[in-house]
């Protein structure tokens, strides 16, 4: 393109040449800045429809509302469990089964994770770092914010481990875990089972203390995320609480599965 500021048609029919006014660079900047302010503007205000989108009510009213859920799920559990025992109760009383078959159940329900489990346990706490945090140690960069939650693959690199580790029964948060259990985090937030946690999170299993300890401190992923304790802060901590009784699995047992459109 050429610099001349003559219009297009300078020069073809004699006449005094029209000279464009040359827009100055800090001028351009200020009429962008304009547009863009204009543009944002009419964005937000399509998008509040006047309402304060900051502290929208709709976005409290979905929050309370998963709150509200969770809640239910876990009154339902609980009577889910009070039926359970009463029907295991009226099994029992006549249910025409031989000792051994009766034995052979109890150690299935065991292994399913429905019974209560007693024995020694150790608990693992990870909790995210403080919201200020900085790199503890020289050569680390300035953290990202997402550097500073626990993620869902930090749960699970964590109950891998006690698995592996031997343990005998989990529980993670209040709930016991079984084979068909999810650990899963939307956010920040943790969803097992159709219930909402929020951190600190709280994983106890039951078995040998020192074996499980060990497959913690042999688990790869979790010697990756000691970096992130070590440099910004997470939250880790493991106790031994001695002697523990696990509670049984007292959410459905039904298996949920996508089927194809046909």
């Amino acid at each position: 393109m050429s610099n001349s500021a003559d219009s297009p048609g300078t020069g073809s029919t004699g006449s005094a040449s029209v000279r464009r006014p040359r827009l100055r660079p800090v001028r351009v900047l200020t009429m962008g800045v304009f547009a863009l302010a204009g543009l944002l503007f009419v964005t937000s205000f399509n998008t509040a429809k006047g309402t304060n989108i900051r502290t929208d009510a709709s976005l409290l009213q979905l929050s309370d509302l998963i709150q509200e859920r969770s809640r239910e799920n876990g009154a339902l559990d609980e009577s889910n469990a009070a039926l359970r025992d009463d029907v295991e109760s009226l099994a029992e009383a006549d249910d025409g089964s031989t000792q051994a078959e009766d034995e052979k159940l109890a150690g299935l329900e065991a292994q399913a994770g429905t019974q209560e489990l007693k024995g020694e346990a150790i608990t693992v706490t990870l909790n995210d770092a403080p919201p200020d945090a900085t790199a503890k140690l020289p050569g680390y960069p300035e953290p990202q914010p997402d550097y500073l939650v626990i993620h869902q693959q930090d749960l699970q690199a964590v109950v891998n481990a006690l698995w592996q580790g031997g343990a005998q029964g989990i529980k993670v948060m209040d709930q016991r875990l079984i084979s068909t259990s999810a650990v899963r985090c939307v956010g920040n937030t943790l969803i097992l089972q159709g219930r909402v946690y929020s951190p600190p999170y709280k994983i106890q299993a039951v078995g040998d203390p020192e074996k499980l300890q060990q497959a913690l401190a042999d688990s790869q992923a979790i010697q990756n995320y000691m970096v992130y304790v070590n440099v910004y802060g997470l939250g880790w901590n493991v106790t031994e609480d001695g002697t523990v009784t696990l509670p049984g699995y007292s959410g459905t047992v039904d298996l949920h599965y996508a089927e194809p459109v046909e």
